[in-house]
């Protein structure tokens, strides 16, 4: 099994947890960057910790410099299970998404109130795609 793949399966094992923004623990709740950190740790990553961030941001660039750390680089190509994707819902936000083993977005959906697996592709503009790299 890939890395990457087992960080597609790490984040479908969290469907269902509760939203909750800035929320870093399954057991209580979890936004986009919780979703990262979370499928992370389930498989084996200790991604690094996060400086304090807001719902609205219109620079996402100190959370992308945190990637290399975790183990992330620019992803190439065609989208893989397991690829992080960089969305922008509105000017000012950006949404985090983990391509699921069948091709879907893996999210941390505030409306919904859960993380949920939405068919690809959403209806906003990929920023950036990284590729977990092998341990």
């Amino acid at each position: 099994m890939t890395a990457t793949m087992d960080f597609a399966r790490a984040a479908e094992a969290l469907m269902g947890v509760p939203f909750r923004f800035r929320g870093g623990d399954p057991d209580t709740g979890l936004d986009c960057i919780g979703l990262v950190r979370a499928a992370l740790l389930a498989c084996g990553r200790q991604p690094p910790s996060l400086p304090p961030y807001a719902m609205r941001n219109l620079d996402p660039s100190r959370l992308a410099d945190l990637l290399p750390q975790a183990g992330f680089t620019a992803a190439q190509g065609a989208a893989e299970p397991g690829d992080l994707l960089l969305l922008q819902p509105s000017a000012a936000q950006f949404h985090l998404a983990i391509v699921g083993t069948q091709g879907q977005l893996v999210h941390a959906h505030g409306g919904l109130g859960r993380v949920v697996a939405s068919p690809s592709p959403l209806p906003w503009p990929m920023v950036a795609r990284w590729r977990l790299r092998p341990s």
